[in-house]
């Protein structure tokens, strides 16, 4: 068992170290090895097909394991592109030299998400093992644009529609809110992202001629930006914060966690909790939008200062859906309030459309029982303590789920204090193996969840 486990260490710090920042010009060869490294490992677990799919400017991998025809099949989503990296702020360790210290292994995308296909590989490996083979037919695409908001996925996934259909999608990319508590992910937010672009001065002219009668963009733009909530910190666009509150069994589900707001500012080290207190934080997280600015510009940001009112001042909007928001609807209605907001001031609103994404809830399927009894066998928990959360992130679950014409359920391994996106990104290696066992205990239950045939006798922890 120590040499399996050195090994899974080995190989994913191998994977770690290959720089795989998606839209990155200087980082385009680092995308095919990735993609490259993990079509070897499938392979070694044993994959007959296997095949590395051109993906705009990256490429994707795609594996496919077909041991029962005319069986159930089950496809799994992931990426192993990267997000970039400030390389300046990093304190453990350099981005892409891995290093584990005390159980935890720090590195650019140690978690986020080539951690969370390594458990599914350690967690198939194992299953293998045990079995023989495979439980059910088996599919992997894995992404390689998804922090670029996954622009070529659709055209991919209808290029090759025979290659992804499925019975079942099993989605890897999101969060457990507690490692010993753990709960069956249910639900993902949508997002769209826009940019608002005011506009003062016709050029940028010196503060001291025009000071107190100069239109200032920066002044308009923190203006609008304040004006999106109000004093409660509740979404005051009309159409977009006006949704209906979760219902009664989905406010059960999420105060069953226990989540602390005292807690969950210490794990994600957000110093504070804030948001519209009328909801719960669970329900803030995952059954409410938001709205966030994720980067402003205006005036000058680099070099010495000119002492000028800008000409234009700039910030980034990230929208966060849920239930049936659509997030081209949602644009209208940002579209207007900001019309209204800001009559008589110029402005430009653009939004991302290519990259938006729908909200997506799992419907209720023996799927989610199956996962659930192998979380308990996984994270060696009763079966009675495994509870419901969602996911405040987003990602193309909405997109699978119509390219392969199947339901989605979701699985990660990632934990709130893992820092993804930021600097010293880790991952928990105890969590990727309970992750692992969690997966191989499902392979084996997934025909029983999919065709209603029983589940294998003997479970897979007790032939470890």
């Amino acid at each position: 068992m120590a040499a399996q486990r050195s090994r899974f260490v080995e190989e994913l710090a191998e994977w770690v170290r290959i720089p795989s920042v998606a839209g990155d010009p200087d980082r385009a060869e680092a995308m095919r090895w990735s993609a490259a490294h993990l079509a070897a490992r499938l392979r070694a677990v044993g994959f007959p097909r296997v095949e590395v799919w051109p993906q705009g400017e990256t490429f994707a991998v795609f594996g496919e394991w077909m041991p029962h025809p005319g069986g159930p099949t089950v496809l799994v989503y992931s990426h192993h592109d990267v997000r970039t990296v400030h390389a300046e702020d990093w304190k453990e360790t350099a981005p892409f030299e891995p290093a584990v210290r005390d159980g935890v292994m720090f590195g650019r995308g140690s978690s986020d998400a080539k951690g969370q296909v390594a458990a599914h590989l350690l967690g198939l490996a194992a299953h293998v093992a045990v079995d023989g083979g495979p439980a059910v037919n088996l599919r992997f695409v894995v992404d390689g644009e998804e922090e670029l908001g996954s622009p070529h996925l659709a055209d991919l996934l209808e290029a090759h529609r025979d290659d992804v259909a499925a019975d079942l999608v099993v989605y890897s990319d999101t969060l457990l809110a507690d490692a010993e508590r753990p709960a069956v992910c249910t639900s993902v937010r949508g997002m769209i992202g826009a940019t608002l672009t005011v506009h003062g001065p016709d050029v940028d002219v010196h503060s001291g001629t025009v000071s107190g009668t100069a239109p200032n963009p920066i002044h308009d733009l923190a203006a609008v930006i304040a004006d999106l909530h109000d004093d409660e910190g509740r979404i005051v666009v009309p159409g977009i914060g006006d949704v209906p509150s979760p219902d009664e069994h989905d406010r059960d589900e999420f105060d069953g966690l226990g989540l602390r707001p005292e807690d969950w500012a210490e794990q994600t080290e957000t110093a504070r909790v804030v948001g519209d207190g009328e909801h719960s934080l669970p329900q803030r997280l995952w059954a409410r939008p938001a709205i966030e600015v994720i980067g402003i510009t205006g005036g000058d940001t680099e070099g010495l200062p000119r002492s000028v009112i800008p000409a234009t001042a700039s910030a980034d909007l990230s929208i966060r859906l849920v239930g049936d928001q659509d997030p081209q609807a949602v644009a209208a209605h940002l579209e207007a309030w900001m019309a209204d907001r800001l009559r008589g001031i110029r402005y430009d609103l653009e939004f991302d459309h290519l990259t938006a994404e729908a909200p997506y809830r799992t419907p209720e399927h023996p799927a989610l029982d199956a996962l659930a009894a192998a979380m308990a066998v996984g994270f060696d928990v009763d079966p009675d303590e495994v509870g419901r959360m969602g996911n405040g992130g987003g990602g193309p679950a909405a997109l699978v789920a119509r390219a392969t014409g199947a339901p989605v359920v979701f699985f990660g391994t990632g934990l709130p204090s893992d820092r993804w996106h930021a600097p010293d990104e880790r991952v928990r290696l105890d969590v990727l193996e309970r992750g692992a066992l969690t997966l191989a205990e499902f392979w084996r239950r997934a025909p029983g969840a999919l065709t209603g045939a029983p589940d294998t006798d003997d479970a897979v922890s007790d032939g470890r």
